[in-house]
């Protein structure tokens, strides 16, 4: 019986996550929208502007982002692919391989993600610290 109920305090810890999770990344998409961003476009685009800021201009391989916005390969390549559309990132070869591609952000991408930084970064702070529910359930 204490077993069982430990087993079900994790899933309803799970599921709490799950749900902080989706109204959190509705609530994202929904400010971003205004900007013509989606949570994962600014993911991206925050990734790469950590990297120019601390060492000016970094590029990324793509691999290097999936690992840390959690998308697959072919719906990174694929948000990458209108972002560059947009004319906020550029792709090219990677030197030190040249099956992989390099990404990093343009002055428009930057400027972007400049504008939209206190955004996104407000509606993690509104969402994670006891945020409020959205209308997005």
């Amino acid at each position: 019986m204490a077993a069982k109920k430990a087993e079900q305090g994790l899933v309803n810890q799970w599921r709490d996550i799950l749900a902080v999770h989706a109204r959190t990344l509705c609530e994202l998409d929904r400010e971003l929208h205004q900007h013509g961003l989606g949570a994962s476009d600014f993911e991206v685009l925050d990734v790469l502007a950590e990297g120019t800021a601390s060492d000016g201009g970094a590029s990324y391989r793509v691999q290097e982002i999936s690992e840390r916005v959690h998308l697959s390969q072919s719906a990174l390549s694929r948000l990458i692919g209108r972002l560059e559309k947009d004319g906020l990132v550029t792709r090219g070869m990677c030197a030190e391989d040249r099956r992989g591609v390099r990404v990093c952000l343009t002055p428009k991408g930057r400027a972007l993600h400049g504008e939209v930084l206190p955004v996104q970064r407000a509606v993690l702070t509104r969402m994670l610290a006891g945020g409020a529910p959205s209308g997005c359930e």
